[in-house]
C-alpha cells in the first residue's frame, strides 16, 4: 500500500513557519534567509519531500513538462541535444519527457499523439528521415502547442527551428577536399524529403562550382538510410561500376564509415586512393583507422538553443505578447584527420 506523502505544510508545522515561507526556501528565494533555507532542506530530505506535479498542474494550469521526439539516441548526436535540453529545462522548474521514434514515421505520429495527450507545455521534434506526412504535428502545432524543430526540420511548417549551417558544413568539407588535390568528389546523399540534406547537396556543388569543378550528377550518389550497410553497399556499388573518383564526402559519418569499411575490403588505401569526409563528427570517428574527418556538430549548442527559443514562446504566450517564430543557425567547424589529409 502507498504510503501518504509528506507535504509542504507537514514542513511548515514542524518549523513553525509559513507554507509560502517553505515554498520560497525551496526555491532559494532570495529574501528568505539562509539559516531558514538549510532548515526546511535538511527537514524536506529527511522526509523525503516531493512536490506534488499534479497539485501543481492545476493550479498553474501547466503541467510543468517538456516534450522532445528524436529518431534515434545510438547515435551521441541526439544524446547531446537532450542534455542541452535537459540543462535548460531544468533551470526553468521542468521536466522533460523523451520519446524515440526509431526512425519510424509510424511511431513519431504516435509519439506526437502521445504528447499532446500528457498535455506537454511545448514540444521539440526532430523528424525521421522517411517523414513525408506532417500532418498529426501540423495539428498539435494548430491546437496551440509551442513547438520547436531542430535539426532535421520541415521547411513548409511555420514553427521556429534551429539548425546548423548544413550549407557551409558541407561547402567545407568540399573545399577542403578540392584543397587536398581532389577533383572527382562523390558525394553520398541523404533522405530529399529532409532540409538537412538539400542543403548539404547545395553546399557541395557550390563549393565545385567556385573552384571551377563541373558538377558531374553520376558523382551524386543516393545514400538515403544513411547507415553503416547502405553505406558499404552504395560504395561497392560504385567501385564495380567503373565510376572515376578520388574522394567521398558523406551526408553523415555513419555513411562515412560504412564507405571507408567497403574501401578498406576492395583494396583501397585511405586517403592516398581515396579520401573521404563525414558530417556530424560521431565520438568514434575519431577512434577509426585511419580516424575520419568530419564537420562537427555541437548537439549540447542545439539543445540549449532550442529549449531556450521554446521557453521564449512559452512565456511570450503566457503573457498574451505574439511570437513569431524564428530560425537559430549554430555554426559548426571541420574536424581534419588523416582520412582526407594528404
Amino acid at each position: 500500500m502507498r504510503k501518504a506523502q509528506y507535504t509542504m505544510q507537514d514542513i511548515a508545522n514542524q518549523l513553525g513557519i509559513s507554507k509560502s515561507t517553505v515554498s520560497r526556501a525551496l526555491k532559494n528565494h532570495p529574501d528568505i534567509s539562509q539559516e531558514t533555507k538549510d532548515a526546511v532542506n535538511k527537514l524536506a530530505e529527511e522526509m523525503d519531500y516531493q512536490p506534488n506535479s499534479l497539485a501543481l498542474s492545476l493550479r498553474h494550469k501547466k503541467s510543468f513538462v517538456l516534450g522532445i521526439i528524436v529518431p534515434e539516441i545510438v547515435h551521441d548526436f541526439f544524446a547531446n541535444v537532450i542534455s542541452g535540453v535537459q540543462s535548460v529545462a531544468y533551470e526553468e522548474g521542468y521536466n522533460v519527457m523523451i520519446c524515440i521514434s526509431n526512425e519510424s514515421p509510424e511511431q513519431e505520429k504516435v509519439d506526437v499523439k502521445a504528447m499532446y495527450s500528457s498535455r506537454v507545455d511545448g514540444l521539440l521534434i526532430s523528424l525521421t528521415k522517411e517523414t513525408k506526412d506532417l500532418a498529426s504535428l501540423q495539428s498539435i502545432i494548430n491546437k496551440g502547442v509551442p513547438t520547436v524543430m531542430f535539426d532535421r526540420v520541415a521547411e513548409e511548417l511555420e514553427v521556429s527551428k534551429v539548425i546548423t549551417d548544413d550549407f557551409q558544413g558541407a561547402f567545407m568539407a568540399t573545399e577542403h577536399l578540392i584543397n587536398q588535390g581532389c577533383k572527382k568528389i562523390v558525394h553520398l546523399s541523404g533522405p530529399n524529403n529532409l532540409a538537412i540534406s538539400k542543403l548539404r547537396l547545395k553546399g557541395y556543388m557550390a563549393a565545385l562550382e567556385k573552384n571551377n569543378i563541373a558538377v558531374d550528377e553520376s558523382l551524386i550518389v543516393p545514400c538515403p538510410k544513411g547507415d553503416l550497410d547502405e553505406g558499404k553497399e552504395v560504395t561497392k556499388g560504385i567501385l564495380k561500376s567503373g565510376l572515376d573518383f578520388d574522394a567521398i564526402f558523406a551526408n553523415n559519418d555513419v555513411s562515412a564509415i560504412g564507405a571507408m569499411n567497403a574501401l578498406k575490403e576492395e583494396g583501397k588505401k585511405i586517403p592516398e586512393d581515396v579520401s573521404v569526409v563525414g558530417f556530424g563528427d560521431w565520438r568514434l570517428s575519431q577512434l577509426l583507422d585511419p580516424p575520419l574527418s568530419s564537420i562537427e556538430q555541437s548537439g549540447f549548442d542545439i539543445g540549449l538553443q532550442a529549449a531556450k527559443l521554446l521557453f521564449e514562446q512559452i512565456k511570450a504566450e503566457e503573457k498574451d505578447i505574439e511570437f513569431s517564430p524564428r530560425t537559430e543557425v549554430v555554426q559548426n567547424n571541420l574536424i581534419k584527420r588523416a582520412s582526407s589529409l594528404h
